[in-house]
This record gives C-alpha cells, structure tokens and sequence, in this order.
C-alpha cells in the first residue's frame, strides 16, 4: 500500500485534528469509507454556501472538508481496515469535492465581484486542480515520491482548501482563483518538464549500463 503523502498543511495543521477525531472514532462503528462519504458531504455543504452567498462559511466548511479528508486514512489504520477500494473511493470523491468547491467559489465570485474573467479565473482554477492530482496518479508508483517534496507538492490538496478558505473569509474570491490558477498550472508544467528531463537521464543510465552477462571490452 502507498504511503500517504501529507502537505505543509495537512503536516502541520490538519493532522493537529484529524488524527484525535481518528482515535475518537476507533471507539464507534463508523468505517473509513463512510467517513470519506462524510468529508464528501461537507465539500457539498461549502459549495452550497458559497452558491447562496455565504462566503465565510464556505471557506470554513472547504477547510473543514480538507481535515476530515485526513480521518479516513488515520481511522483505516488504526481499525486495520485499509483496503484498495477505499483509496479509489478516497480519491474520486476529493476530485468530485474539489471541483465542487472551486465551482462555488467561481459563483459565489461572479455574484459579489466586478473584476473581469472570473469564468475564465474559475475554469484555469479547475483544471490546474484536476491536473496536479492526475499527473501524480498517472506517473508510475515508483517515482511518485518526487511529486511530494519542494516545488512540486506546492500545490497539493491541502493547500488550495486552505488558499480557499482564506479567500472565502476575506471575500477575495476572485484573487483566490488566480492563485489557485497559477499555482496548480505551474506546478504541473514543472513537473512535466522535470520527469522529462529525470526519464531521459534515466534511460540514458540503463542504456550505458551493460546487459548482465555482457562482455566490454575495452582499448588498451
């Protein structure tokens, strides 16, 4: 099973909740499963508040969704109840989640700012989003790690809830999707420009290393 990845924030915030409510719920019935349908429910939540004006508690619900994203994963190990369907779960629900968000976001924007290309500030934000996670699912498992350390995990998950709460809260919605726009995007084309560069290097490697058995001979 692939180590779970946590970013800045998921490291230094949101494990400062989740992994208590984890243990908490060791003593329930719940499933990890049920839990990620939960912090599913709170994405809708923050999505229909964002959509019916309130922009506050959508940002804080965007949060919210994020940390108890984190109880699922704790919760599976600590009730020895991981399984590979729970990660696929895990993760259609968090694209489903984070598309929904963004989406309020856009709305909510488009309701209560003037600026101009909010659609297109909203779109960009969308599929930078969609795009960090699939790059990282489409690499093979073996170099998936490169994607968890320096500029290539900026953008990961729990930073752009966390990026939208702050624009939920201080009503910048629309500078929110700028930033969530620029920075997934540029993310994903620095990694498509590093695991270019770092295959190549590693095809040439195989390649100068001889196939085992492989006499070379050499000049005197």
């Amino acid at each position: 099973m692939e180590a779970v990845y946590d970013g800045y924030i998921s490291k230094y915030i949101n494990r400062k909740a989740s992994e208590p409510i984890a243990r908490f719920l060791t003593r329930t019935r719940l499933t990890p499963n049920q839990v990620s349908w939960g912090a599913f429910g709170i994405a809708v939540l923050s999505f229909v508040s964002f959509i019916l004006g309130q922009n506050i508690i959508g940002g804080i619900l965007a949060q919210l969704s994020s940390i108890v994203d984190g109880v699922d994963g704790s919760l599976a190990r600590l009730k020895g109840m991981s399984s590979a369907f729970g990660g696929f779960l895990d993760s259609l629900l968090d694209r489903y989640a984070d598309i929904l968000i963004v989406l309020g976001l856009t709305l909510w924007s488009l309701s209560n700012e003037i600026y101009p290309g909010i659609w297109l500030a909203g779109f960009l934000a969308i599929t930078g989003t969609i795009c960090v996670s699939y790059s990282r699912s489409r690499i093979d498992a073996k170099h998936r790690h490169l994607f968890d350390k320096g500029l290539k995990s900026l953008a990961s998950r729990d930073i752009r809830l966390f990026l939208i709460m702050l624009g939920g809260i201080a009503g910048q919605a629309y500078f929110c999707l700028i930033a969530i726009a620029i920075l997934t995007n540029l993310v994903v084309f620095y990694r498509l420009i590093y695991m270019y560069r770092f295959l190549r290097q590693e095809t040439d490697r195989s390649r100068a290393i001889p196939a085992s058995g492989e006499v070379v001979l050499k000049r005197p």
